[in-house]
């Protein structure tokens, strides 16, 4: 957690990009870490947590959390349960992470940004959904925009705005 976007910026630059996306796990990480924050620190008012997205859960929280994953909990709603390498689906992955948004926009004093950095032309629309369930604010990140700085501006603005206490 930090109140500088500078330094959160920085951090972004070193960030690794690609790969499986643990979206649920970060979601409840950052809503671990804003709870802790405002228990611990009485200054901190409202948390701002910004998501950057692709839109595509692909690793269920069980297993980024080092826990095998149990086909027993998927029930028939979410399709086929499992795909070919043992993974659910991708119905199931995305009621998953639409659950946790939905609780951690039940939070007070917490704002919700999700930065969308999926093609448009084959998206999902998931990175959207998410921050409609989770009360919070959306943003596309078209790829000519794709740079640290424009990430900052996004986040600066919605941070001015939670001050102010606007969603």
């Amino acid at each position: 957690p930090t109140k500088s976007v500078a330094l959160a910026r920085s951090r972004l630059e070193g960030m690794p990009c690609g790969g499986g996306s643990p979206l649920a796990h970060a979601l409840i990480v950052a809503m671990k870490m804003g709870m802790n924050a405002k228990k611990v620190k009485k200054d901190v008012g409202t948390v701002v947590v910004i998501c950057i997205t692709d839109g595509r859960a692909n690793i269920p929280s069980c297993v980024s959390f080092g826990e095998p994953f149990d086909s027993s909990i998927i029930s028939s709603e979410h399709g086929t349960p499992m795909t070919k390498d043992g993974m659910p689906s991708k119905s199931f992955l995305k009621d998953e992470v639409l659950e946790i948004a939905k609780r951690l926009g039940t939070l007070p004093d917490f704002n919700f940004l999700v930065i969308d950095t999926e093609d448009k032309f084959v998206g999902t629309g998931l990175a959207k959904e998410l921050a409609r369930v989770a009360q919070g604010n959306y943003y596309h990140l078209a790829e000519t925009d794709g740079s640290a700085r424009a990430v900052e501006a996004i986040a600066k603005e919605n941070m001015e705005r939670a001050r102010k206490g606007i969603k």
